[in-house]
């Protein structure tokens, strides 16, 4: 199931929700322990991750965004006209004088190793040194050291409030508050539909791989580690992770996994090709052909769910997600 929160933000009406305030600049938002200060609802943004750029677009801003980039899916489909529209970047990371030429009045961040002190496109100080405000979504910085681990390692298991924090304070620096408030609501009820699912399920026993990608399909996979965002999918519906590393997508052996032996494999779908593992085609022939995975139950019983690899991170796919495993989980069956 896809979100359709264009179209809920323009019918909801705001209708049943408090009148929220309106912004009074200079507003100053406390992003990762870096405060940023705005004068004005930014006009001009650059996005550099995915997930901040369909927040964007649900909360009705994509005529403010200058150009994207980071993409590992392609946008939602409520989103393709506006998407069209704006410039791309670089379907990875793209180059800090990329980024600066669009003259953005605000940078929004989905990976602190993107923007960060060591961060792949620059640091927060230079755009800080230009006048360039950056907003990391907090979802990759609380609670999480990023100067640990390929991908960062969580210090304690990742809250969903991050997102919803990253939407409310995303509404207030541009001024849409009520758009936010909307927003979060549809979240919130999607969440506790995919909870609804499984009410009457016991999964005490049930078990999960998450698997992004991996450098090479005969190495050790990039997987799910414990306490991520993959993670708490699986610990809000029930279901135990096999991995038990605190990296957020640590490499593990395929002997280590299949002696885990998960009841589900959940893969992931992209459209990037940085990997030949993205192609989730790719991934489906490797666990049914090679001699370790093929004899795993979750292969053997075809209980292999893909799901869109944005919607195992920390953006509004998170929540269509969700429901997606709840369903698979609840009937037994495979989602595709």
């Amino acid at each position: 199931m896809l979100p359709r929160f264009a179209p809920l933000l323009a019918g909801l009406g705001l209708t049943g929700l408090a009148q929220a305030a309106a912004t009074h600049y200079p507003l100053t938002v406390d992003n990762c322990g870096k405060p940023q200060t705005f004068t004005q609802a930014p006009q001009r943004t650059v996005t550099i991750g995915q997930a901040g750029t369909e927040m964007l677009y649900a909360l009705g801003l994509g005529d403010k965004l200058a150009a994207t980039s980071l993409w590992f899916n392609n946008v939602l489909p409520e989103y393709q006209m506006q998407n069209a529209k704006v410039p791309r970047l670089a379907d990875n990371e793209p180059s800090f004088e990329a980024v600066v030429g669009k003259r953005p009045q605000l940078v929004t961040v989905q990976f602190e190793w993107m923007v960060g002190a060591q961060g792949v496109v620059g640091t927060r100080e230079q755009f800080d040194e230009l006048g360039i405000p950056t907003y990391l979504l907090p979802s990759d910085c609380e609670g999480k050291d990023n100067l640990v681990g390929a991908d960062g390692t969580r210090l304690q298991a990742f809250q969903v409030d991050t997102i919803y924090k990253s939407v409310s304070q995303l509404a207030a620096i541009f001024d849409v508050q009520d758009r936010g408030t909307a927003l979060n609501t549809e979240l919130r009820s999607r969440l506790d539909s995919a909870r609804a699912q499984l009410a009457d399920k016991y999964l005490a026993a049930t078990s999960a791989l998450f698997w992004f990608s991996s450098a090479d399909l005969h190495t050790d996979p990039y997987v799910a580690g414990r306490q991520g965002v993959a993670d708490f999918m699986l610990r809000t519906l029930g279901v135990r992770n096999v991995v038990e590393s605190s990296e957020e997508w640590p490499t593990v052996g395929w002997e280590t996994l299949a002696k885990a032996n998960p009841t589900w494999l959940i893969i992931a779908r992209m459209d990037r090709r940085r990997y030949p593992a993205d192609d989730y085609e790719k991934k489906l022939a490797f666990l049914r052909s090679d001699p370790v995975t093929r004899n795993m139950d979750a292969v053997k019983h075809d209980r292999i769910i893909i799901l869109d690899a944005d919607a195992m991170q920390a953006g509004i796919r998170l929540f269509s997600g969700l429901q997606t495993l709840a369903a698979a989980f609840a009937s037994g069956k495979a989602a595709q």
